[in-house]
């Protein structure tokens, strides 16, 4: 086995000028300046070179500055810390926040990391449910009956999380209705962010979080895992206590946070996230059109109508009928798509699927929606 590993001396993702249209990877894509940090800090641990503890201590490069002064304005929050994902986010809150044997009350299209943050904590979880399709709307009174019937068990709720937008159907709830009723019911509401710090003009004061999650990989032009929380000096004591047996390492953190070229990434791409971020209305009314014109070809949008975001469901029984007959059956939709240069939606996907639109082009859009097109009309249905 180790006799032949040449095939790991050049590892390629795809053929210059694909159309990549995976919502997990729209945000993401680095800018030119963070193609040029990372390769000069990509090898190994090259920050910790300047660390004397703690990340947000380095002084040279700017990373001090960056996670004390520029993103608590960023977040509208007084302290924030890189963290390796939401995902770690979301637990470090949940675990320094709640009691084991507590309830966390989550939205019904919730990521499944926030079920897993949960159960690792030690925590139950109720569901606000969602609607029915193609809507799946969460009622944002939910969470007021949420807390209700995990209290009327005899339960006690520590925190509430609202998925803002959910990574499913891009589905947008009313943030400053549930953070109401989470303040009136004492309860500290978490907002993860994944989708939309990065892509949107948000902040935990503006949408009434207590803590704000933020991924770096999926929508602040990071190369990743790497990801952001963000909260007030009141909770930051608990999420960002110090250890008792090396005093001077944060425990929820295990010490360190983010080590090596992510942070210089997430650095060097933050001047055009700030500015992509006062275009959202565009990548709004682009993803409404691109939608209406996929429903043409029989693709019909699930979520909400009109949209609010570029991540985007659909469902084609269209595509499903013509799977039944096709050459590699319900690959060949991956399969046809690739020939046309185009990737991001899984492979063996037919009957449903998400992509994205974000950041592109119109006129890549319009490759996308012709190559759609054609492998309707030239595929016989089942």
């Amino acid at each position: 086995m180790l006799d032949n590993l040449d095939k790991f001396k050049c590892l390629k993702r795809g053929p210059s000028g694909a159309i990549n249209i995976d919502p997990l990877q729209r945000g993401g894509v680095l800018t030119p300046e963070a193609r040029e940090a990372i390769l000069e800090w990509a090898d190994g641990y090259s920050v910790c070179d300047f660390c004397t503890g703690s990340l947000e201590s380095i002084d040279s490069p700017p990373i001090r500055e960056f996670v004390q002064d520029v993103l608590p304005e960023f977040l509208e929050t007084d302290q924030v810390r890189i963290t390796h994902g939401a995902r770690e986010g979301i637990f470090a809150a949940m675990h320094a926040l709640c009691e084991r044997g507590e309830t966390v009350v989550a939205d019904g299209n919730a990521h499944y990391t926030t079920l897993l943050a949960a159960e690792l904590a030690g925590l139950k979880v109720e569901p606000v449910p969602a609607g029915q399709e193609p809507h799946y709307r969460v009622d944002p009174q939910g969470y007021e009956e949420a807390i209700e019937r995990a209290r009327g068990k005899g339960e006690v709720v520590g925190m509430a999380v609202l998925t803002y937008p959910d990574g499913n159907y891009g589905n947008l709830v009313d943030p400053r209705t549930v953070s109401e009723i989470c303040r009136r019911e004492g309860v500290p509401l978490i907002i993860n962010g994944a989708y939309s710090v990065g892509r949107m003009a948000v902040g935990a004061k503006s949408l009434g979080a207590d803590v704000i999650i933020g991924s770096g990989h999926k929508s602040m032009a990071s190369s990743g895992p790497i990801g952001v929380i963000g909260t007030s000096d009141e909770l930051a004591a608990m999420i960002f206590r110090r250890s008792q047996l090396v005093p001077h390492k944060e425990l929820e953190m295990l010490g360190c946070t983010l080590r090596g070229a992510g942070i210089l990434t997430m650095m060097a791409s933050f001047p055009a996230v700030v500015e992509r971020t006062k275009l959202w209305d565009e990548e709004v009314e682009k993803a409404r059109w691109f939608a209406g014109e996929m429903g043409k070809l029989g693709m019909d949008l699930q979520g909400d109508r009109p949209h609010g975001h570029d991540l985007m469901f659909f469902k084609s029984e269209i595509l499903y009928e013509i799977s039944k007959t096709a050459k590699k059956g319900r690959y060949f939709l991956y399969r046809e798509l690739k020939k046309r240069k185009i990737f991001g939606i899984k492979p063996g996907l037919t009957r449903q699927f998400k992509l994205s639109s974000y950041l592109l082009p119109r006129d890549d859009l319009k490759m996308v929606l012709s190559a759609f097109e054609e492998i309707v009309s030239h595929h016989p249905k089942a």
